[in-house]
């Protein structure tokens, strides 16, 4: 497959060539955007691995350059966009932001359908032969991991202690599947990029916003609501780590099965291991409820949801959400959904026509 030379975002080439100027790039160098600059998943793991891991595992067999989509000025959905372009070599930031281009993706991070780390990744896992299809045609890349960000609760300004109390709510969505769900519980999901959310609260744009617990403490978001809502409408958010298709084919196949294999046991692996623990620990800072040896701890209440709640909730993504996303993707990737994912999560997505 071709890369294109046109870059169809409108950013042009010269952007990305001034942000990792200043190294000769050799063959063998790969400049790399990573996902959010202020967050957990990128200062934790992904700058230490890409800047440190690698290169020195590979005895200076690569040499890298790093930046962020957001140092660098760009909407999250441009990453992979540009990395098809062949704009830089690996690009790495939320699935979800992509589905604009790829609405099969969108079967990457089903909201409400596992509530455990361990439950995300054996989703990831049933998913990721179809993100791999998704990931060579539309956008010219070969996925070389897919990562959590912790579960997509809910922070609300205003007093909230059910789903039900969303109805009639504002709140900014953390992905089309996630809108829509709001919107069929009778809320009104709203499109605000991550950074923008806490002025959006403020002047009462929107009345409670979805992102993962850790981003949120990590953003200050506790300065701006009073609720954590811990039901897990925005699923794990899974973020996508991708090599551009051209690049990797120049690489040897002894250069390819190395960094297949630091991703899988260096990178993939500690951020998965770690998944689950982060969540706990940071429900504790946002609220209290526990020991938080992130920094200091805040007093947001702490909702859990109620059975109630969480059949409603399914009830509405089986009814509504995934039929929807079904005509969007099309029969073939739901029947490819259903004898993956599907199986694994117990759900069958009707398609259209059979």
């Amino acid at each position: 497959m071709t890369k294109q030379n046109i870059c169809r975002t409108g950013i042009p080439f010269v952007l990305a060539g001034a942000l990792f100027a200043g190294n000769t790039f050799a063959d063998d160098s790969l400049s790399i955007v990573g996902s959010w600059s202020s967050l957990p998943l990128y200062k934790q793991f992904e700058q230490p691995f890409w800047t440190s891991t690698l290169p020195n595992d590979s005895k200076g067999d690569f040499s890298v350059s790093m930046t962020t989509h957001d140092q660098m000025g760009i909407g999250g959905g441009d990453v992979f966009r540009m990395l098809g372009d062949g704009v830089f070599d690996i690009g790495m930031t939320v699935g979800d932001y992509a589905v604009a281009d790829a609405p099969a993706l969108e079967g990457l991070d089903v909201p409400l359908l596992a509530n455990t780390a361990e439950e995300a990744h054996k989703m990831v896992n049933a998913a990721r032969p179809m993100v791999e299809k998704i990931y060579e045609t539309a956008f010219n890349s070969k996925v070389l991991a897919i990562v959590p960000y912790p579960p997509q609760v809910v922070f609300c300004k205003a007093p909230v202690s059910s789903l039900e109390d969303l109805s009639g709510l504002k709140i900014r969505a953390s992905g089309r599947m996630t809108a829509k769900f709001l919107d069929a519980l009778g809320a009104q999901s709203v499109n605000i990029g991550f950074g923008e959310v806490p002025g959006a609260l403020q002047r009462g744009v929107i009345d409670c916003a979805v992102t993962g617990a850790g981003s949120g403490y990590s953003a200050g978001w506790w300065e701006v609501t009073t609720t954590l809502m811990t039901l897990p409408l925005g699923g794990w958010d899974p973020v996508v780590t991708a090599i551009n298709l051209d690049k990797w084919d120049d690489l040897s196949a002894e250069q390819q099965t190395f960094i297949q294999s630091e991703v899988a046991n260096k990178f993939e692996k500690p951020v998965w291991a770690a998944a689950q623990s982060d969540l706990d620990q940071d429900v504790a800072c946002l609220t209290g409820n526990g020991e938080c040896t992130k920094g200091p701890s805040h007093s947001m209440t702490l909702v859990e949801p109620s059975d109630a709640d969480l059949a409603h909730a399914k009830d509405i993504l089986t009814s509504k959400v995934l039929p929807d996303w079904a005509d969007r993707a099309g029969k073939d990737w739901v029947k490819e959904w259903n004898s993956s994912v599907g199986k694994v999560v117990g759900i069958q997505v009707a398609v259209a026509g059979e």
